[in-house]
């Protein structure tokens, strides 16, 4: 498999998903991560015989053969009542929840926050 992923690439995507990893960590899940990626070429060199049904294999269905999505059907709950009383707070109707608040994760946002 020619396709690994490299070092700059995993460290953006490490610091895209804000984790925070020791080196021999980030080395370990890099080098696991490329394993999984080897099977995965493994996997998808294995041919598959043009009668196979496509049930009994991991293709995606083709548009022709794929059955339609099925009808949203909304359908009114008899304890609306009994859920609503179990949440912390609510208003009306409704659910409250509370506000996250937005914050940006890269280092400028560091150094305005030590500042």
């Amino acid at each position: 498999m020619s396709e690994k992923i490299d070092r700059a690439t995993f460290d953006h995507l490490v610091e895209l998903a804000a984790l925070e990893l020791e080196e021999d960590q980030a080395e370990y899940l890099r080098r696991e991560l490329n394993k999984q990626l080897e099977a995965i070429a493994e996997l998808s060199a294995i041919p598959i015989l043009p009668d196979t049904d496509v049930s009994l294999h991991g293709v995606d269905y083709p548009q022709t053969i794929s059955p339609p999505p099925r009808e949203d059907v909304w359908i009114a709950s008899d304890n609306a009542d009994d859920i609503l009383s179990q949440a912390p707070q609510t208003e009306g109707r409704f659910l409250v929840v509370p506000d996250i608040p937005h914050t940006r994760l890269d280092s400028e946002n560091e150094e305005q926050e030590d500042a």
